[in-house]
């Protein structure tokens, strides 16, 4: 009977341990999405800023004879870097006129030297504007984010395009 005890405890021992030892194993997986999950909320998306020289920019009018809504913005201007020094890439678009005087609904494309973001958001005439990153190609292949678009003078020939990242 003590043998037969002795052997029950060792077989029972095995299969806690092996038991034991599954739980681990299958726990794994799981701590370590956990810890790149948190890893990644805690990762500061990168943010890339750039200069537009809006050189291109041309008005299509389209309803009534001046600022109408429906009216066509198209653009294709050089990017440079943030100090506004170097060429870095090029955009082109288009925007659509929603709010006589005030908005434009815009869709574009900044190509940079390692792939190009694309946006689509409101552009205000007066104010800071806040498009959303919706794709991109190169390395902002699975872009998302946003893009901040401030006017660096009254005659809007100057613009800085603050895209944060996420992707």
């Amino acid at each position: 009977m003590p043998r037969r005890f002795v052997v029950a405890s060792i077989v029972l021992a095995a299969v806690a341990t092996t038991g034991l030892a599954v739980n681990a194993a299958q726990a794994t997986p799981d701590a370590r999405a956990v810890s790149g999950a948190s890893a990644a909320a805690n990762r500061v998306a990168p943010r890339i800023t750039v200069v537009e020289r809006a050189v291109s920019d041309t008005v299509v009018d389209l309803g009534p004879n001046g600022d109408s809504s429906g009216d066509l913005l198209s653009f294709a201007n050089p990017i440079y870097n943030s100090a506004n020094s170097t060429k870095v890439g090029r955009d082109q678009g288009s925007c659509i006129r929603t709010v006589v005087g005030k908005a434009w609904q815009c869709s574009f494309t900044t190509l940079l030297p390692k792939g190009s973001l694309v946006v689509e958001g409101p552009f205000y005439d007066a104010r800071d504007s806040v498009l959303a990153i919706t794709g991109g190609t190169g390395a902002y292949s699975r872009a998302r984010g946003v893009m901040h678009l401030h006017a660096r003078n009254a005659k809007g020939t100057a613009y800085t395009f603050r895209f944060t990242v996420q992707s």
